[in-house]
Protein backbone atom coordinates (compact mmCIF):
# COMPACT_ATOMS: atom_id res chain seq x y z
CA UNK A 1 0.00 0.00 0.00
CA UNK A 2 1.24 3.52 -0.72
CA UNK A 3 2.41 5.53 2.26
CA UNK A 4 -0.01 8.26 3.33
CA UNK A 5 1.46 11.75 3.04
CA UNK A 6 2.13 13.31 6.46
CA UNK A 7 2.58 17.07 6.82
CA UNK A 8 3.42 18.51 10.26
CA UNK A 9 3.87 22.14 11.25
CA UNK A 10 6.52 22.96 13.85
CA UNK A 11 5.60 26.31 15.39
CA UNK A 12 8.81 26.39 17.46
CA UNK A 13 8.89 29.27 19.99
CA UNK A 14 6.16 31.30 18.31
CA UNK A 15 2.61 32.21 19.25
CA UNK A 16 1.00 32.97 22.58
CA UNK A 17 -1.80 30.68 23.71
CA UNK A 18 -4.45 32.98 22.24
CA UNK A 19 -2.54 33.26 18.95
CA UNK A 20 -2.00 29.49 18.83
CA UNK A 21 -5.67 28.74 19.33
CA UNK A 22 -6.64 31.29 16.67
CA UNK A 23 -4.23 29.70 14.17
CA UNK A 24 -5.46 26.21 15.01
CA UNK A 25 -9.07 27.24 14.43
CA UNK A 26 -8.19 28.86 11.11
CA UNK A 27 -6.36 25.73 9.97
CA UNK A 28 -9.25 23.56 11.08
CA UNK A 29 -11.54 25.49 8.77
CA UNK A 30 -9.12 25.66 5.83
CA UNK A 31 -8.24 21.97 5.93
CA UNK A 32 -11.58 20.41 6.86
CA UNK A 33 -12.09 18.99 3.37
CA UNK A 34 -8.68 17.30 3.16
CA UNK A 35 -9.69 14.51 5.56
CA UNK A 36 -8.25 11.13 4.56
CA UNK A 37 -5.96 12.31 1.76
CA UNK A 38 -3.20 13.68 4.01
CA UNK A 39 -2.34 13.20 7.67
CA UNK A 40 -1.83 16.60 9.34
CA UNK A 41 -0.31 17.64 12.66
CA UNK A 42 0.77 20.87 14.34
CA UNK A 43 3.34 21.28 17.11
CA UNK A 44 2.63 24.40 19.19
CA UNK A 45 4.74 25.57 22.15
CA UNK A 46 4.15 23.62 25.35
CA UNK A 47 2.18 26.49 26.87
CA UNK A 48 -0.36 26.13 24.05
CA UNK A 49 -0.37 22.35 23.66
CA UNK A 50 -3.52 21.56 25.64
CA UNK A 51 -5.59 24.54 24.41
CA UNK A 52 -4.69 23.73 20.79
CA UNK A 53 -5.56 20.07 21.32
CA UNK A 54 -8.95 21.16 22.65
CA UNK A 55 -9.49 23.54 19.72
CA UNK A 56 -8.74 20.72 17.25
CA UNK A 57 -10.70 17.98 19.01
CA UNK A 58 -12.85 16.05 16.55
CA UNK A 59 -11.04 17.52 13.53
CA UNK A 60 -8.63 15.97 11.03
CA UNK A 61 -5.67 17.81 12.58
CA UNK A 62 -3.52 16.10 15.19
CA UNK A 63 -1.16 17.63 17.75
CA UNK A 64 2.55 17.04 18.41
CA UNK A 65 4.94 18.04 21.15
CA UNK A 66 8.20 19.70 20.11
CA UNK A 67 10.33 17.42 22.30
CA UNK A 68 10.13 15.47 25.55
CA UNK A 69 12.49 14.47 28.32
CA UNK A 70 13.58 10.85 28.69
CA UNK A 71 12.65 10.59 32.39
CA UNK A 72 9.05 10.26 33.55
CA UNK A 73 9.57 12.75 36.38
CA UNK A 74 12.32 14.25 38.48
CA UNK A 75 14.42 17.31 39.27
CA UNK A 76 14.73 18.55 35.67
CA UNK A 77 13.75 22.20 35.81
CA UNK A 78 12.15 23.43 32.61
CA UNK A 79 11.72 19.97 31.06
CA UNK A 80 8.51 18.19 30.07
CA UNK A 81 8.11 14.42 30.23
CA UNK A 82 6.56 12.21 27.56
CA UNK A 83 3.52 11.31 29.73
CA UNK A 84 2.91 15.04 30.28
CA UNK A 85 3.02 15.66 26.54
CA UNK A 86 0.61 12.79 25.93
CA UNK A 87 -1.79 13.92 28.68
CA UNK A 88 -1.84 17.45 27.23
CA UNK A 89 -3.37 16.04 24.05
CA UNK A 90 -0.44 15.26 21.75
CA UNK A 91 -0.36 12.14 19.60
CA UNK A 92 3.12 12.75 18.14
CA UNK A 93 6.39 14.21 19.41
CA UNK A 94 9.29 15.72 17.42
CA UNK A 95 12.65 14.37 18.60
CA UNK A 96 16.23 15.24 17.71
CA UNK A 97 15.47 18.45 15.83
CA UNK A 98 18.71 20.14 14.77
CA UNK A 99 17.95 23.16 16.94
CA UNK A 100 17.73 20.85 19.95
CA UNK A 101 21.05 19.29 18.97
CA UNK A 102 22.72 22.65 18.23
CA UNK A 103 21.47 24.78 21.11
CA UNK A 104 20.55 22.31 23.86
CA UNK A 105 23.23 19.66 23.65
CA UNK A 106 21.18 16.73 22.42
CA UNK A 107 23.14 13.78 21.09
CA UNK A 108 22.27 10.60 19.20
CA UNK A 109 22.26 8.82 22.57
CA UNK A 110 19.85 11.22 24.29
CA UNK A 111 17.60 11.28 21.23
CA UNK A 112 17.42 7.48 21.46
CA UNK A 113 16.50 7.69 25.15
CA UNK A 114 13.73 10.17 24.29
CA UNK A 115 12.48 7.86 21.53
CA UNK A 116 12.11 5.00 24.02
CA UNK A 117 10.41 7.29 26.55
CA UNK A 118 7.97 8.58 23.91
CA UNK A 119 7.01 5.06 22.85
CA UNK A 120 6.45 4.00 26.45
CA UNK A 121 4.09 6.96 26.89
CA UNK A 122 2.12 6.09 23.76
CA UNK A 123 3.48 8.88 21.57
CA UNK A 124 4.43 8.47 17.91
CA UNK A 125 7.97 9.81 17.31
CA UNK A 126 8.96 12.13 14.47
CA UNK A 127 12.73 11.65 14.51
CA UNK A 128 14.83 14.36 12.82
CA UNK A 129 18.18 13.84 11.11
CA UNK A 130 20.30 16.08 8.92
CA UNK A 131 23.75 17.45 8.15
CA UNK A 132 25.29 20.91 8.56
CA UNK A 133 26.58 22.93 5.61
CA UNK A 134 30.17 22.06 6.57
CA UNK A 135 29.32 18.36 6.60
CA UNK A 136 27.60 18.55 3.20
CA UNK A 137 30.51 20.47 1.65
CA UNK A 138 32.83 17.81 3.08
CA UNK A 139 30.81 15.08 1.33
CA UNK A 140 29.80 13.63 4.70
CA UNK A 141 26.00 13.89 4.34
CA UNK A 142 25.25 10.18 4.08
CA UNK A 143 27.77 9.34 6.80
CA UNK A 144 26.23 11.82 9.24
CA UNK A 145 22.65 10.87 8.46
CA UNK A 146 23.49 7.16 8.79
CA UNK A 147 25.00 7.72 12.23
CA UNK A 148 22.01 9.75 13.39
CA UNK A 149 19.44 7.24 12.12
CA UNK A 150 21.20 4.23 13.64
CA UNK A 151 21.82 6.06 16.90
CA UNK A 152 18.26 7.32 17.29
CA UNK A 153 16.69 3.95 16.48
CA UNK A 154 18.96 1.70 18.57
CA UNK A 155 16.98 -0.99 20.33
CA UNK A 156 13.80 -0.41 18.29
CA UNK A 157 12.31 -3.43 16.53
CA UNK A 158 10.48 -3.53 13.21
CA UNK A 159 7.05 -4.06 14.79
CA UNK A 160 7.31 -0.67 16.53
CA UNK A 161 9.56 0.97 13.95
CA UNK A 162 6.97 0.85 11.20
CA UNK A 163 4.86 3.36 13.17
CA UNK A 164 7.69 5.93 13.11
CA UNK A 165 8.10 9.04 11.03
CA UNK A 166 11.58 10.24 10.17
CA UNK A 167 12.29 13.78 9.02
CA UNK A 168 15.32 14.64 6.92
CA UNK A 169 16.16 18.26 7.68
CA UNK A 170 19.44 19.54 6.24
CA UNK A 171 20.57 22.03 8.88
CA UNK A 172 21.78 24.46 6.21
CA UNK A 173 18.22 24.73 4.85
CA UNK A 174 16.36 25.40 8.11
CA UNK A 175 15.17 28.98 8.33
CA UNK A 176 17.67 30.12 5.71
CA UNK A 177 15.38 30.24 2.70
CA UNK A 178 17.64 27.66 1.04
CA UNK A 179 16.05 24.36 0.12
CA UNK A 180 17.64 21.12 -0.94
CA UNK A 181 16.78 20.41 -4.54
CA UNK A 182 14.27 17.62 -5.06
CA UNK A 183 17.16 15.49 -6.36
CA UNK A 184 19.32 16.17 -3.29
CA UNK A 185 16.44 15.46 -0.94
CA UNK A 186 15.41 12.26 -2.73
CA UNK A 187 18.99 10.98 -2.64
CA UNK A 188 19.11 11.26 1.15
CA UNK A 189 15.57 9.94 1.61
CA UNK A 190 16.40 6.88 -0.52
CA UNK A 191 19.53 6.34 1.59
CA UNK A 192 17.51 6.55 4.81
CA UNK A 193 15.02 4.04 3.37
CA UNK A 194 17.90 1.64 2.61
CA UNK A 195 19.16 1.98 6.19
CA UNK A 196 15.69 1.24 7.53
CA UNK A 197 15.53 -1.88 5.37
CA UNK A 198 18.81 -3.02 6.92
CA UNK A 199 17.30 -2.49 10.37
CA UNK A 200 13.70 -3.54 9.87
CA UNK A 201 13.38 -5.37 6.57
CA UNK A 202 10.07 -5.01 4.75
CA UNK A 203 8.64 -2.85 7.56
CA UNK A 204 10.83 0.00 6.23
CA UNK A 205 8.39 0.42 3.36
CA UNK A 206 5.73 1.55 5.85
CA UNK A 207 7.84 4.29 7.48
CA UNK A 208 7.14 7.85 6.36
CA UNK A 209 10.16 10.08 5.73
CA UNK A 210 9.34 13.78 5.73
CA UNK A 211 11.49 16.52 4.24
CA UNK A 212 12.05 19.69 6.27
CA UNK A 213 13.98 22.84 5.47
CA UNK A 214 12.37 25.98 4.05
CA UNK A 215 9.37 24.10 2.64
CA UNK A 216 6.99 26.62 1.05
CA UNK A 217 3.86 26.51 -1.11
CA UNK A 218 5.93 27.08 -4.26
CA UNK A 219 8.33 24.15 -3.74
CA UNK A 220 6.13 21.66 -1.87
CA UNK A 221 4.61 19.92 -4.88
CA UNK A 222 7.98 19.14 -6.48
CA UNK A 223 9.44 17.84 -3.22
CA UNK A 224 6.38 15.71 -2.46
CA UNK A 225 6.46 14.19 -5.94
CA UNK A 226 9.65 12.30 -5.14
CA UNK A 227 9.21 8.55 -4.50
CA UNK A 228 10.76 8.50 -1.01
CA UNK A 229 9.51 11.88 0.25
CA UNK A 230 6.34 11.11 2.16
CA UNK A 231 5.51 14.50 3.61
CA UNK A 232 6.98 17.63 5.11
CA UNK A 233 8.01 18.98 8.49
CA UNK A 234 7.26 22.66 8.00
CA UNK A 235 8.77 25.49 10.04
CA UNK A 236 8.16 29.15 9.21
CA UNK A 237 5.46 28.53 6.62
CA UNK A 238 3.38 26.67 9.22
CA UNK A 239 2.84 29.96 11.10
CA UNK A 240 0.69 31.30 8.24
CA UNK A 241 -2.54 29.40 7.83
CA UNK A 242 -2.86 29.94 4.09
CA UNK A 243 0.74 28.86 3.40
CA UNK A 244 0.51 25.75 5.54
CA UNK A 245 -2.83 24.80 3.99
CA UNK A 246 -1.31 25.20 0.51
CA UNK A 247 1.56 22.85 1.44
CA UNK A 248 -0.87 20.26 2.81
CA UNK A 249 -2.84 20.41 -0.44
CA UNK A 250 0.25 20.35 -2.69
CA UNK A 251 0.19 16.57 -3.04
CA UNK A 252 -3.06 16.86 -5.01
Amino acid sequence: MPRKTFVAGNWKMHKTTAESVALARELRQLLAQVRDRVQIAVAPPFTSLHPVAQALEGSNLEVAGQTCHFEVQGAFTGEVSAPMVREAGARHVILGHSERRQFFGETDETVNKRVHAALKAGLLPIVCVGETLQEREGNRTLEVVSRQVKGALAGIGADVGKTFTLAYEPVWAIGTGKTATSRQAQEVHAHVRSLLKELWGAAADEVRIQYGGSVKPDNAAELLSQPDIDGALVGGASLKAADFAAIVKAKG
